[in-house]
């Protein structure tokens, strides 16, 4: 995905005008620029795909990374074929992806943060589930 540089009071005045935490820097650009929403934008289809990893209410669709920072080293994820990948290894839930790194018990979904296919930002995964 191509990316470009703004100083950091355009991106103060670009988060500024998010209406929401689901609208991404990208959406308010279009939005100034009087371009239509993006096909890929952030609305995920009604039904989960095949691939996509579905965990206690929440989607995630395939190709959405996971990434966390534990003892100065960051641990990268990916959801791939309907569960979180980790260094080659399959896990069924993020505490358990947790704990591989960690080696104690930690809650998965304070631990990790996510960045949704299409979407720039990473997103903690707490505010997704719902009720949150």
């Amino acid at each position: 995905m191509p990316t470009i540089e703004v100083d950091f009071d355009v991106f103060k005045a670009l988060t500024a005008r998010r209406p929401a935490e689901n609208v991404s820097e990208n959406d308010v650009l279009r939005e100034l620029l009087h371009l239509p929403r993006s096909a890929s934008g952030s609305a995920l289809p009604a039904r989960p795909a095949p691939d996509d990893w579905v965990t206690k209410g929440v989607r995630l669709p395939a190709g959405s990374e996971l990434r966390a920072t534990y003892k100065g080293q960051t641990y990268l994820a990916r959801v791939a074929a309907g569960a979180l990948v980790l260094n080659g290894k399959r896990f069924d839930s993020l505490s358990a992806a947790a704990m591989s790194v960690t080696q104690h018990p930690v809650n998965g979904w304070t631990f990790w943060k996510a960045r949704l296919p299409g979407q720039g930002r990473w997103a903690d995964l707490k505010a997704l589930r719902p009720g949150a």
